[in-house]
């Protein structure tokens, strides 16, 4: 979503443009400047003195407050027909009127109303604007006071509209005779410039000096701005993905040389097929996939065996879209763990549209070799011959001995340093292009994403397949099985879901080292990439500190939280009755999550999984409007008010729910309020509301006094 922030003094047309550059988008639009004439009016409506010498700024927050918590107005953020409704009663113009325009820089000047109002603001922006059906809803513009450096500081896009003042003052005059409300644009100032900075823009905020352009080409700036934010957007998402590996430079020049910084042709890509990488262990069948993503996603180290699920990430080369699949070193004839590896190898083949067989030029052919490529042949699957570990020109021989294979051109290259990787691209993309798409595994998108959790060797292997009713991924009761996370699509009631099969997550990490130590990280960055987490426990074992580091951090991630109690059905009546006991006291943290007690193994009570990983998203997805947020806060303060701190009371001014996923709540309070009472909060409104299976975040903002 892209945030447009638009400030600047009066007269500069910021209303009119900000309005055209919402329709030219399809962006929602915001006018705070009306929030501000709306308190106005308002204030003057309920009966107060606004010209009073005496002015009772405590009486006139309240009053704001009111107006926006107890539901009185509705702000319109469509473009189209941009207004402001109070008590259902159509006020655009009355706001504008010269009254209203004469007192609205007394009631902005008071600091807590500008609390309120930008509480508010913030609301809109962060959440209303999510759910406003424009014809695109991929962004809003929002224009007003400070809204680029207090109320949207973090905006893609903030500008400065500013003019000067004699252009301002004559297109005032020239509002004044269409009959909207004028005031003096240097008192106006005068009076803003006390509580907010305008004149100059702040770091970050581009400056737009239209006092010597016309309307078309004041929006043509902003139209350019926006389109460089978006631009720039879509290549800072590609890139963070970047952040946190140590990429060489052959690295980079892949991922410029791939293009992926075209923003507008990437639109019009199109996911081509599945191609899978498939070899004997060792030859460096992941490193060619880290290099082929432009980032180090599967875990790499000098030991066969390393990789042992059939693992698919999304992947782009020059424009084109596809799926590549890494897997387990092939082995014949193998036993035990070693086994199931290559029978994951195998179905990653039948699924997949053509095939990469990576081999080792050093060693030269093998005899596994061989037989991997009699299991291809009798596959079907097109195949493309990648010689792997030829790091110059004084090696290429070695690839010559490959020609045996029957497998076509083996082409030359090297994971490690990227040599021959753009060739060997080239063809692959060719061979896909030319295949009938009988994979079924592109991703379809827009789908509920779930990781599975937990130390190792809990069962989340075992859950995953007994939810996909086959076998996904390796089960072995060694523990530490899977290693790189595992994206499934798993149809469960009829509904697709992704599910993210993670490595254990050990309980030090600095003190673990290796594949492991690669396998931790990514488990927490694929945290971080669903929205729901099942916690897993083996029931069978006690609970340890581990279990509960696992937990706690899905909670902290912020993910809707499903607790999942594995092999229920190998527990005693003792052990049920400790494990109830437990609950009570290890899990008070989480007693707000739901919990499924089942048996991965034999499927019992699986089929609870989904009522509760759908309560739980919807709790994450959960919005409160501000209005009942707040009457019910005054019910709940009233019945249980903060108690004394200091001789004095805190009271809570105002609400907003800023956020969803999590549900984030912030209030304003004249004071501190104590651990303990955002607890009561925090518990209130899961009682009242439900939030059943999310976490919730609660925090406060204390008023500051006025200073004169």
């Amino acid at each position: 979503m892209i945030r447009v922030a638009i400030d600047g003094p009066a007269g500069v047309g910021k209303s009119s443009t900000s309005t055209a550059l919402a329709r030219h988008f399809g962006f929602a639009y915001l006018d705070t400047g009306a929030m501000y004439r709306a308190s106005a009016w308002w204030c003057m409506r309920q009966g107060l003195d606004l010209d009073s010498s005496e002015l009772d700024e405590q009486q006139v927050t309240e009053t704001v407050a009111a107006l926006f918590a107890e539901g009185h107005v509705d702000i319109s953020l469509d473009p189209e027909s941009p207004g402001i409704h109070c008590d259902g009663r159509d006020i655009s113009q009355e706001i504008r009127s010269s009254e209203v325009s004469a007192h609205v820089s007394k009631v902005s000047g008071i600091i807590p109303v500008r609390h309120v109002l930008i509480a508010a603001q913030r609301a809109y922006i962060a959440g209303e604007a999510d759910e406003a059906s424009f014809s695109h809803g991929a962004g809003i513009v929002a224009e007003g006071r400070d809204i680029t450096t207090v109320v949207a500081p973090d905006a893609e896009v903030r500008i400065l509209l500013t003019a000067r003042e004699e252009v301002r003052e004559a297109r005032r005059l020239g509002q004044a005779v269409q009959g909207v409300g004028n005031d003096d644009v240097a008192a106006r100032d005068e009076a803003d410039s006390k509580v907010t900075s305008f004149l100059k823009a702040s770091d970050g905020v581009t400056t737009v000096d239209n006092s010597d352009m016309d309307f078309a080409q004041t929006l043509q700036v902003l139209i350019k701005l926006v389109e460089d934010a978006e631009e720039a957007r879509s290549y800072a998402d590609y890139a963070s993905n970047l952040e946190g590996y140590d990429l060489e430079d052959a690295d980079r020049d892949l991922i410029a040389a791939s293009g992926v910084s075209q923003t507008h042709e990437s639109q019009a890509r199109q996911q081509v097929g599945v191609l899978a990488i498939i070899g004997r262990p060792n030859v460096g069948k992941s490193t060619l996939v880290n290099r082929i993503l432009g980032r180090r996603v599967a875990v790499v180290e000098d030991t066969p065996g390393v990789t042992r699920d059939r693992v698919s990430y999304d992947a782009e080369w020059a424009g084109t879209n596809f799926k590549i699949v890494d897997t387990g070193g092939w082995e014949a004839g193998v036993e035990g763990i070693d086994s199931a590896v290559a029978s994951q190898a195998e179905i990653a083949v039948r699924l997949a549209d053509a095939v990469v067989l990576v081999v080792d030029g050093q060693v030269g052919l093998t005899a596994s070799d061989e037989r991997i490529v009699a299991m291809l042949r009798a596959s079907g699957k097109p195949i493309v011959l990648a010689v792997n570990k030829i790091d110059g020109g004084d090696s290429e021989y070695l690839s010559a001995e490959f020609w045996k294979l029957g497998m076509g051109e083996p082409y030359s290259i090297s994971a490690m340093h990227g040599r021959g990787i753009g060739e060997l691209l080239d063809i692959a993309m060719d061979t896909l292009a030319r295949t009938k798409h009988t994979s079924g595994l592109l991703t379809p998108t827009h789908l509920r994403r779930v990781a599975l959790v937990g130390r190792p060797n809990v069962g989340k292997s075992s859950l995953l397949n007994q939810l996909a009713q086959e076998e996904r991924a390796v089960v072995n009761d060694l523990a530490g099985t899977t290693r790189d996370p595992i994206d499934e699509v798993v149809n469960i009631d009829e509904e697709d879901w992704l599910f993210i099969d993670t490595a254990g997550i050990k309980r030090r990490l600095h003190k673990v080292s290796g594949a492991d130590y690669y396998s931790s990280l990514r488990t927490q960055a694929a945290l971080e990439r669903s929205e729901l987490a099942l916690v897993l426990f083996d029931v069978s074992q006690p609970i340890s500190d581990q279990d509960l580091k696992v937990m706690s951090q899905a909670v902290d991630a912020g993910r809707a939280i499903v607790l999942v109690f594995n092999k229920w059905d190998l527990l005693d009546e003792f052990g049920r009755k400790r494990l109830e006991r437990l609950w009570e006291t290890e899990f008070e943290r989480v007693t707000w999550a739901q919990r499924v007690n089942l048996s991965a193994l034999t499927g019992w009570h699986t089929n609870r999984l989904t009522a509760a990983m759908n309560t739980a998203l919807e709790s994450w997805d959960k919005r409160i409007p501000t209005g009942k947020l707040n009457a019910f806060l005054g019910k709940i303060q009233a019945a249980h008010p903060h108690p004394l701190r200091g001789g004095k009371q805190p009271r809570v001014l105002f609400a907003t729910q800023a956020s969803t996923r999590p549900p984030r709540f912030v209030i304003f309070a004249t004071g501190f309020l104590e651990h303990g009472y955002r607890r009561y909060i925090e518990r209130c409104l899961r009682e009242e509301f439900g939030f059943e299976g999310s976490p919730m975040q609660i925090s406060v903002n204390i008023r500051e006094k006025h200073r004169k």
